[in-house]
């Protein structure tokens, strides 16, 4: 794996101020400072704004986190509202058929035993 101060073609330079070189352990990491190249306070100051940015970005991320934790949350909530309802109407319904049940099997017989007697009557008719 690459060293995190350097690139695919060397040493990171920053407007020729820094410079990193290999340490002796991989522990540790050794900047050499040329002060005939660059200006350190402004390197401070490039540096700095660039922290800053990364706070922005990080605190957005972090209230972006939290806004579709809530999101999930009540969606959550208003599924299991939601399924709650489906289960209570799913009840009503089992609860209806069971009841009304009984009586649309009392009029399907009904209704067959009426067929039947028309049909008996109504071939007793057409045989005189």
């Amino acid at each position: 794996m690459a060293h995190p101060l350097y690139g695919a073609s060397g040493p990171l330079r920053s407007r020729e101020g820094l410079f990193a070189r290999p340490a002796a352990s991989s522990d540790e990491i050794q900047l050499r400072i040329d002060p005939m190249h660059g200006d350190l306070d402004e390197e401070i100051s490039g540096l700095y704004g660039k922290v800053r940015q990364l706070k922005g970005v990080a605190q957005e991320i972090e209230s972006e986190a939290k806004f579709q934790n809530d999101f999930i949350t009540q969606l959550q909530m208003t599924l299991t509202a939601a399924q709650a309802g489906v289960k209570n109407n799913m009840r009503r319904l089992n609860k209806s058929i069971i009841q009304k049940g009984s009586n649309h099997v009392f009029h399907v017989i009904l209704f067959a035993l009426f067929c039947f007697f028309i049909v008996y009557f109504w071939s007793k008719i057409s045989r005189r």
